[in-house]
């Protein structure tokens, strides 16, 4: 079996806990056929996820975690057409650092938690396994490193939506794994189209910044929420 990497995105829910086999729908989906720099999609969040008021009005938990493993899951087979199969991977992280977490978190996290993600698509005759990818998101790839925004909903741990999953390799917001690929801060940039003016987004804010940069904008967060609710 061959594998190889493609840059469309194939319509479907990933990397939360999916609508397949009595599990909850997804908080991230992707259009097929629509292209960003690097060909990822455009995203669609069922909860608000972008700003740092977003993470923690809604996240349990916000951390740095590492894939450590993963394996197939919620195979779907197909009797016509090109695919003969498609799957979901289930990832097991390490969970590497607690930077913020909520006074009324719906469960605790442990050294590690597991999340369902984009999986393959296995095409009848050549045997090729070919990546899924999610919308303008990272697929959540072993050997890569993470900044999360989880979210306990449905039994499982989950992301709030594509602007909770932020690439974290070597300590940088917006360096590492995105949409499959491995890029540079410049290059996630591009694909992320932050030179949008209504992107005010966290990861474009504290892009190639450090953890005590996300640490801060989070806790500033944290205290504006506080002072609103008054």
């Amino acid at each position: 079996m061959r594998t190889r990497g493609i840059h469309h995105l194939t319509s479907g829910p990933v990397v939360a806990v999916l609508a397949l086999a009595g599990i909850a729908a997804s908080v991230l989906v992707g259009h097929g056929g629509l292209d960003t720099v690097v060909g990822c999609g455009i995203p669609s969040d069922s909860s608000p996820s972008q700003t740092a008021k977003d993470w923690v009005a809604g996240a349990d938990y916000v951390v740095i975690a590492t894939p450590t493993a993963e394996k197939d899951a919620n195979r779907r087979d197909f009797d016509k057409g090109t695919l003969r199969y498609q799957t979901d991977r289930a990832v097991t992280f390490r969970t590497d650092d607690v930077l913020w977490s909520s006074k009324r978190s719906r469960q605790s996290l442990g050294e590690g938690f597991e999340m369902v993600a984009a999986g393959w698509q296995v095409f009848r005759g050549s045997d090729d396994r070919v990546k899924r990818t999610t919308a303008a998101a990272p697929r959540l790839e072993p050997g890569h490193t993470y900044l999360l925004a989880l979210r306990w909903s449905a039994g499982q741990w989950t992301v709030l939506g594509e602007g909770a999953s932020v690439p974290f390799d070597h300590g940088t917001v917006g360096r590492g794994e995105w949409c499959g690929r491995s890029l540079s801060e410049d290059d996630v940039a591009r694909g992320e189209r932050f030179s949008r003016r209504d992107d005010h987004s966290l990861e474009k804010t504290l892009h190639g910044q450090d953890k005590q940069a996300v640490t801060r904008e989070l806790e500033q967060a944290g205290t504006r929420t506080q002072t609103d609710s008054r």
